[in-house]
């Protein structure tokens, strides 16, 4: 709704039947964010959660890859589309829209509204939990989620190199300058395990995220071993998720889910007691 001369535009506005909505982002490409908000999202369906997983990243849309699925949503009357499913999950994409090696070339306005259809047109139904895959940066995807729902919290994903970690800060400055609650931070590619003698090996340094987690004062959701297994799946479009707790391979991604699971249940405690004191 237009607001009126003399009165402030309307704030984010709430997506009707979503409970929880985390954002995923990084300051930098490569570090294996949309593979972790694939994961992830797949994690907590596993885990009994209803889960949407909105691909925001407009430049490179690989969930779909990732998770197998391709095809066009369905129109659902006027201004309504339907999601694609897969693995548990509801699922939209520019990916689907734009599928093959065209690029997506959009200014800011574009990318505002593309966000906007994503999250309002969308057919979301109820859900536990929506992620959203976010662009690497701080750019204008980022703001226009934030202008458009309230966000339950951001999850930063970096590696433990000292550039990734640079630019994971500008990150977490990004979310805290927009008011946005910080899940936390999870580092990935943390180590690699060598298939032959068991030996971990910090091929990208070590503990690098934890670190920078204690000096924002921001909780560290643990480290992500590098596993080409990871790699082999999301390439497949079958996350590696899908082979369950008890697989090697998935752990520590499952222990990251919990605690994202715990750190939301957190932040939302501690909204409702906000409320109850301003009452």
């Amino acid at each position: 709704m237009p607001s009126h001369p003399g009165q402030p535009a309307p704030g984010p506005q709430p997506l009707p039947g979503v409970d929880a909505i985390i954002a995923v982002g990084s300051g930098k490409g490569g570090v294996g964010k949309t593979t972790l908000s694939v994961n992830l999202a797949v994690a907590l369906a596993k885990m009994g959660h209803k889960v949407g997983l909105l691909d925001a990243d407009v430049y490179g849309p690989n969930v779909p890859l990732m998770l197998g699925v391709s095809g066009q949503p369905k129109a659902l009357g006027e201004n309504r589309i339907e999601p694609l499913q897969a693995h548990g999950l509801k699922v939209i994409s520019v990916g689907f829209l734009n599928p093959g090696d065209k690029p997506i070339i959009w200014r800011g306005p574009m990318l505002h509204q593309i966000v906007k259809q994503f999250l309002g047109m969308v057919e979301w139904g109820h859900l536990d939990y929506m992620v959203v895959d976010l662009p690497p940066g701080t750019g204008d995807i980022a703001l226009s989620l934030v202008q458009s729902v309230p966000l339950t919290g951001a999850v930063v994903v970096s590696t433990p190199s000292d550039v990734s970690l640079q630019d994971a800060r500008k990150a977490i400055e990004m979310f805290r300058q927009m008011k946005v609650d910080l899940v936390g931070v999870v580092e990935n590619m943390s180590y690699f395990v060598c298939p032959h003698c068991n030996h971990e090996i910090d091929i990208f340094s070590r503990g690098g995220a934890e670190n920078m987690a204690k000096q924002f004062s921001a909780p560290f959701l643990g480290s992500i071993e590098l596993d080409p297994e990871v790699r082999k799946s999301g390439d497949g479009g079958k996350p590696i998720v899908l082979e369950g707790e008890n697989s090697p391979h998935a752990k520590s991604i499952f222990s990251f889910a919990r605690k994202v699971v715990a750190r939301v249940e957190e932040i939302k405690a501690g909204e409702s007691a906000s409320v109850i004191q301003i009452q």
